[in-house]
């Protein structure tokens, strides 16, 4: 069985172009997979253009901001034999609780199941959207706090609340290391991969990529990402 992750959190500035790196990575590096990348955020495609040409991802740029491009997703699900990882724009809200039904009802006939990793930071918007994610889109859902914005006690608002524990049924609340700036910023300007830039960069700048990479790896081994495909 295929895998299909949603990268999201509802707003901008969460840091969800920085898991989806992170999360690719993971697979075509450390899983060794070919996988196929959904860039959704058609106005800011910083993600997908990183991966375009790529030996190891597919890159589809595919805007999901009305019904038309939920149905052209299913119909491409259909021909493909990889798992995809759909890195959402920051305005995806509103389109995911109208169209992603369209989705949702056929991933039992694509022989797929859904992953979520929703990204929050330490404001209240961020458990409101969750709650509203929660209630239209089903399946295995990890919560990411973005240390970021802190360490993970000062996420108060989300590890007081109640929706915290119906996340833990559904899946995990896990933390993404933070990396630093001038890091993360060269990636970006360069529009560097995670693997590309651990053979390019500096080294003081590889070795922090490094720590922050092996954090990030055993993020998602540790709650099973990519054992779930058979």
């Amino acid at each position: 069985m295929r895998s299909l992750y949603f990268v999201t959190g509802g707003k901008g500035g969460v840091g969800k172009s920085i898991l989806s790196m992170l999360l690719i990575d993971f697979l075509t590096q450390y899983l060794k997979k070919k996988i196929i990348l959904i860039e959704s955020d058609t106005s800011n495609p910083d993600v997908g253009k990183t991966f375009v040409n790529n030996d190891y991802v597919e890159v589809i740029f595919l805007s999901l901001d009305n019904a038309d491009g939920w149905i052209e997703l299913v119909n491409y699900c259909e021909t493909k034999d990889k798992d995809i990882v759909i890195n959402f724009a920051a305005r995806s809200g509103e389109a995911i609780k109208k169209f992603a039904g369209t989705l949702i009802g056929s991933l039992e006939e694509l022989n797929m199941i859904l992953i979520t990793f929703w990204l929050i930071n330490r404001q209240r918007d961020s458990v409101e959207l969750l709650k509203e994610y929660m209630d239209v889109v089903p399946g295995e859902l990890h919560v990411v706090r973005n240390t970021f914005y802190g360490e993970p006690h000062k996420f108060e608002l989300f590890n007081n609340s109640k929706i915290r524990s119906e996340v833990e049924k559904r899946g995990a609340t896990i933390d993404c290391p933070d990396l630093a700036d001038r890091v993360a910023d060269d990636m970006y300007s360069g529009r560097l991969s995670i693997a590309k830039a651990a053979v390019e960069m500096p080294l003081g700048n590889r070795a922090e990529l490094k720590r922050w990479r092996s954090l990030g790896w055993k993020m998602f081994d540790d709650i099973g990402i990519g054992k779930d495909a058979a």
